[in-house]
């Protein structure tokens, strides 16, 4: 779940307004759960530019370590380095100064809001906490789940080598064969006289 442009506008609005009462023009940074950039003001424009990469570092802060920016400064500041490394790592998008709060929704952490150019200690941190305070009690609205269709189980036919057909022309028939043998064997024309009667009928000449 991540923040919609709609909340980002309320909080924007909210943050705008405390910002006038405190006659603090800061800029203003909101991104979401993934520390991309959802909506941006700067007051003070075309003035005060700095403060712009400044309220997007705080706000990519508190998301990536899912508190307080005044909090990550707090034990950050005891680790040798640490702020140095963190800012090479995320190409300037690190920062341990106070102004930049996660933005959190039904437990959820949905985004992260960053302040800069506060006047006076402590300003920017309070015009988070303005914005913060605005969804607190704006409902969540639910994500819709995937189904994916249910679709039939299809079990392929198995494909058989057709069988050629017997050529009936190349093989001779049985039943003729058969026959004209029988044939052969019942014919009176075919018969031979039995050796007696061949051995009379040449003078008894072999």
């Amino acid at each position: 779940m991540s923040i919609s442009i709609e909340i980002a506008r309320r909080i924007m609005e909210a943050c705008k307004q405390r910002a006038q009462e405190l006659r603090s023009p800061v800029s203003i940074a909101i991104v979401d759960a993934g520390g991309h950039l959802v909506l941006f003001e700067r007051m003070m424009a075309p003035y005060g530019w700095a403060t712009g990469n400044i309220s997007l570092a705080k706000a990519s802060t508190a998301v990536m370590f899912n508190q307080s920016t005044d909090a990550v400064a707090q034990w950050g500041s005891g680790i040798p380095g640490f702020a140095s490394s963190m800012a090479s790592m995320t190409q300037g998008k690190f920062i341990m100064a106070a102004g930049g709060w996660p933005i959190r929704m039904g437990g959820t952490t949905i985004g992260g809001i960053g302040i800069s150019g506060g006047n006076a200690p402590g300003r920017d941190d309070d015009i988070a906490r303005a914005g913060l305070a605005a969804v607190s009690s704006a409902p969540i609205a639910p994500v819709p789940s995937y189904h994916p269709p249910q679709q039939p189980s299809l079990q392929p036919t198995p494909a058989y080598p057709s069988m050629p057909a017997p050529a009936s022309s190349s093989m001779p028939s049985m039943s003729n064969s058969m026959y004209l043998g029988s044939e052969r064997e019942s014919s009176p024309d075919n018969e031979q006289p039995p050796f007696e009667d061949y051995h009379e009928s040449n003078g008894g000449q072999s």
